[in-house]
């Protein structure tokens, strides 16, 4: 049974070990070559979705020796779809509709005084001692081999728009430079950070930009700050609709920020924007090494935690990954959302966001009702590349008989319900997206594929269901390995096929097939080539 969502991320971490969703890890383990890459072994090595766990590490250590008092979390957010709605306190079907409630009716968030957050501060001078500041910190390296430094991951990156005042959340990395600087990418390109957005602002004041970043936020603050959500839409109101209540907050110590009260820690500081430093290499969540690249340089002005923190880090790079659970259950039912009701294209019953590999954004399939007008289908396909400048570079539209989670069939789609000189569509000038920024070219092109069933066809060539029913019950009575099926995996009908055909299907699998060929024997015809359709021969 689902919860109410935990406000407190230590409560919800002591939710999932209920729930048996938390894996604890006694065994020293370096942050620097081996936490990340255990976690990811159950992305990668064939665990069903619903078997991911977060993995809680109480013994963490370095490369040098060095022993953390802090433990890490990895997978807490959203190792799978029910980590995911236990943070969000409610079943993983609803969570779309109070998406959408929750941005349409905001909580504004209220301001207490005496955080936890704040229990501990260290600040000035004394970040720089040797084992203090961010060295204090257990920072993972999330890509051993490739990556420049231990990033923070699963950040809220919070800044102000100087002019109005309202506050934007984002999720950014941040390389850890020394004691106190961080190295922080906040993405430049269209549909890209708020964060950028205000720096933009702060820059052209000729100011340093006040940020905090917080680490373990509770999961509905967490989850706002990798949705874009609209430039002027506080996350933190919207963090309070989903959770039903104001979100408490405090005043930072060092900069005119507000954040979540609760945090497990919280990292103040200012962002030069004047000069850039280089920053990664890191593993980027479109499955490739982001280079260096010139980033803000930030100054950390202050840390402040609880006395007994839990630090949190996710998983993103090649998808499936932490990081692509957060966007997906978000961001498909706010696409249909703007299909079914801005665009009122209410044939449309999914839109699914591929994500191995290809990290949600690039590939985008949406299912249609049969019958749907073609005219219709090409303005869901126009409408679902248009809505955000870094989602839809391919877009697929198939029928409501097509699972858009099964790529395979999804194949079979391509391959007998397209005509590419009719079905696909390709349209110049997009903006490149979510790339390597080593990529050549400043422009894409965007291809749009109608592979619906544009006419009747003949059945599925799979056994019946009744049959296949059958079929898996008897699998399981003979204690067989255990099945993994997907759809389609039994036989149905596209509409070409006659009640001759069907009472032809029930004499064979009744043992009266010689009826059928009593039938046959007598509709012979002379004169006709091998292979001419029965139908197109008048009877007589």
């Amino acid at each position: 049974m689902i919860k109410p969502p935990n406000l407190d991320l230590q409560a919800h971490l002591a939710e999932l070990e209920a729930q048996g969703l938390l894996v604890r890890i006694d065994h020293p383990i370096n942050k620097d070559t081996e936490l990340h890459p255990l976690v990811r072994c159950q992305f990668l090595g064939g665990i069903p979705e619903d078997e991911r766990r977060a993995f809680l590490f109480t013994n963490v250590v370095d490369s040098k020796g060095h022993h953390y008092d802090i433990p890490v979390v990895v997978g807490a957010y959203a190792a799978s779809p029910r980590i995911y709605a236990i943070g969000m306190g409610r079943p993983v079907a609803e969570i779309g509709k109070d998406w959408l409630n929750a941005i349409s009716n905001p909580i504004t968030p209220l301001t207490v005084g005496s955080p936890s957050c704040q229990q501990v501060i260290v600040k000035g001078n004394d970040l720089l001692s040797t084992g203090a500041g961010l060295e204090s910190l257990p920072v993972p390296i999330s890509t051993p081999g490739f990556d420049a430094a231990p990033y923070l991951t699963a950040t809220l990156c919070i800044t102000a728009d100087p002019d109005s005042g309202i506050r934007n959340i984002g999720t950014y990395r941040a390389a850890l430079k020394s004691n106190n600087r961080l190295g922080v990418r906040m993405s430049s390109r269209i549909g890209g950070a708020g964060g950028y957005l205000h720096w933009c602002k702060y820059r052209d004041r000729g100011q340093r930009m006040p940020c905090a970043i917080v680490i373990g936020a509770a999961p509905v603050i967490a989850y706002t700050g990798a949705e874009k959500l609209a430039i002027d839409q506080d996350e933190m109101s919207v963090a309070g609709a989903l959770a039903g209540v104001p979100i408490k907050t405090a005043k930072a110590i060092t900069v005119d920020l507000e954040v979540p009260a609760d945090a497990e820690i919280v990292i103040e500081g200012l962002i030069d924007t004047d000069q850039l430093e280089p920053e990664g290499p890191f593993g980027e969540s479109n499955g490739y090494v982001a280079l260096e690249e010139f980033n803000m340089s930030m100054e950390v002005t202050a840390i402040t935690r609880k006395r007994s923190p839990v630090f949190i880090s996710i998983l993103s790079q090649v998808t499936p990954s932490e990081s692509s659970v957060i966007k997906k259950l978000a961001l498909e039912p706010l696409f249909l959302n703007h299909l079914r009701d801005h665009l009122s294209l209410k044939n449309v019953l999914r839109v699914v966001m591929h994500e191995p590999l290809t990290n949600l954004r690039p590939v985008i399939f949406v299912q249609f009702a049969n019958g749907t007008p073609r005219t219709e289908v090409w303005r869901g396909l126009r409408g679902t590349a248009t809505r955000q400048a870094d989602c839809g570079k391919i877009v697929i539209a198939v029928s409501e008989d097509i699972d858009p989670d099964n790529t395979d069939a999804i194949m079979w789609s391509l391959a007998y319900r397209s005509n590419p000189i009719e079905d696909i569509h390709i349209e110049p000038y997009r903006s490149t997206g979510h790339v390597p920024n080593s990529a050549p070219g400043q422009l894409e092109s965007t291809v749009l594929i109608d592979a619906t069933l544009k006419h009747s066809m003949p059945p599925l060539a799979l056994p019946g269901r009744i049959f296949m029913e059958r079929a898996q019950a008897l699998w399981q009575e003979l204690d067989l390995p255990p099945l993994s099926v997907k759809s389609p995996w039994h036989g149905y009908s596209l509409g070409d096929w006659s009640d001759a055909w069907e009472e032809f299907a029930r004499n064979a699998v009744d043992g009266a097939w010689a009826k059928n060929g009593e039938s046959s024997w007598a509709r012979r015809r002379s004169g006709l080539k091998p292979e001419t359709p029965v139908r197109g021969v008048r009877a007589g």
